[in-house]
């Protein structure tokens, strides 16, 4: 990425320069981001996976709670990035700092919370997370220091968010890669070496995620566009209300995510702890499947915001097109991979347990089937949301695991039993593709009437 010396010169970059090229250079930091998390979280599993298939049936139940503290962090994170993405766009320099600092602050009080909570109450919220009797002191365990880690967990998603959205990608990858990489390097050390088992896991997540909080705070003040200061700080006028009304999307996407998760558990559940944690590698491997058109998307964002904020809505369009055309082809490409090769990926997360290959090889390849819809779906969450069209963002980030999934999952194990379980995400994925399309064809008409009153009015001064 170029070196601005001012935000106007970065502002001149991010509306002026050829679409295609600008995306590209934005998304490659932040995919390489999204692979680096998706990895490292992909190494608790397996390194875990060692441990027995109670261990690593508690890896998944207690995913659901990361996701509950990502929906947090997203909430905070997207609202505030879409909205300063917009501001700089309208060259609104200083009111962007507040909004910046607001919507840290208030993330990191708010993972304060989470953290009180969560221990008061833990062993009744891991078994509320779908833990056996089996699993329980393996959730409790890793639940515990994961809940410890939630103040700076949700401020990097902040952070994370803040940086990407002001162009500012590259600072961002190296927090993120940084902290993923120790996470990888600490997990057989903890687990094995310090002999902390399970726990050792959480523990090796929550001290990377410190370390990656430090870096990204630190590379807020030398992005050269955005400072978040504590004396920027303010409840009431630093537009925390357009905060979360930006960020309700993701909260309702990831949030439900997190409920989707728990009734995955239970529904699971009556099948045994081979079940659970064949569904908890596959969500893992989906989440590593889909991470590199998350990060396409993610490059997408201060695109999209900068232009639009500037009302340059032909630029916006061009940019979303470009985005949908490239993930169809790359997701197709590693649904096709994935499908060939679902038994031995299994495998390697469970090489000790054939029940768990057998029933993880055969999900991973339904979830697969249904892989390249993604690349609608998340892309015209992402542009809606950042445009600030809520309403229609937030009706799209509700219907995957709200509408669909949710009442799927409790109805198709009972007459399909674990058949049930593994196709209620590709039908609920099909659904949500056939809602996206008027959703966002909504939108990309409205905008052409946006552009074409602008040029109305351009033409009659």
């Amino acid at each position: 990425m170029p070196k601005f010396t001012n935000p106007e010169e970065k502002h001149q970059w991010l509306t002026t320069a050829p679409i295609p090229g600008l995306v590209g250079r934005l998304a490659v930091p932040t995919i390489i981001s999204m692979l680096i998390t998706s990895i490292y979280n992909m190494a608790d599993t397996y390194f875990v996976g060692n441990l027995g298939t109670s261990a690593q049936g508690a890896v998944g139940v207690v995913f659901s709670l990361m996701a509950i503290i990502q929906a947090i962090g997203f909430t905070f994170g997207n609202g505030t990035g879409n909205y300063i993405s917009r501001l700089l766009g309208q060259k609104c320099q200083e009111e962007a700092e507040t909004v910046a600092a607001t919507g840290f602050f208030s993330g990191v009080l708010s993972g304060v919370v989470v953290t009180v909570l969560g221990l008061l109450f833990l062993e009744p919220l891991v078994g509320l997370l779908g833990a056996t009797d089996t699993i329980l002191p393996y959730a409790r365990d890793y639940a515990s220091y994961i809940l410890i880690g939630a103040p700076w967990m949700i401020g990097s998603i902040v952070l994370n968010n803040l940086l990407r959205f002001e162009g500012s990608a590259t600072y961002a990858m190296v927090g993120i890669t940084t902290g993923g990489i120790l996470n990888m390097v600490l997990d057989p050390i903890f687990i094995f070496v310090l002999d902390q088992g399970v726990g050792g896991a959480a523990q090796a997540t929550i001290i990377s995620q410190l370390v990656s909080f430090l870096i990204l705070l630190v590379s807020c003040g030398r992005s050269g566009t955005l400072s978040v200061r504590w004396s920027r700080f303010k409840l009431r006028g630093g537009g925390l209300g357009v905060i979360l009304r930006g960020g309700l999307p993701s909260f309702y996407r990831q949030g439900l995510a997190s409920v989707a998760s728990i009734l995955l558990n239970w529904a699971a559940k009556p099948f045994g702890d081979a079940a659970i944690a064949a569904m908890g590698i596959v969500s893992k491997v989906g989440m590593f499947s889909g991470s590199a058109l998350i990060g396409f998307g993610q490059g997408f964002q201060p695109v999209c915001g900068f232009n639009y904020g500037a009302g340059l809505y032909d630029r916006v369009r061009r940019g979303y097109w470009f985005c949908i055309k490239v993930g169809v082809v790359g997701l197709v490409a590693i649904a096709a991979l994935v499908m060939t090769f679902a038994t031995a990926i299994v495998t390697w997360f469970q090489p000790g347990d054939p029940e768990v290959v057998a029933l993880g090889a055969k999900a991973l390849r339904c979830y697969m089937l249904t892989l390249p819809l993604a690349s609608y779906i998340i892309i015209n969450n992402m542009m809606l949301q950042t445009v600030g069209e809520n309403a229609r963002a937030s009706a799209l980030a509700m219907t995957r695991q709200g509408l669909f999934f949710i009442p799927l999952i409790l109805i198709l194990p009972r007459i399909w039993q674990f058949d049930g379980v593994i196709t209620a995400q590709p039908i609920a994925d099909l659904c949500t593709f056939l809602l996206a399309i008027p959703l966002s064809t909504g939108f990309l008409r409205k905008m052409k009437r946006m552009e074409q009153g602008q040029k109305e009015l351009n033409s009659g001064a």
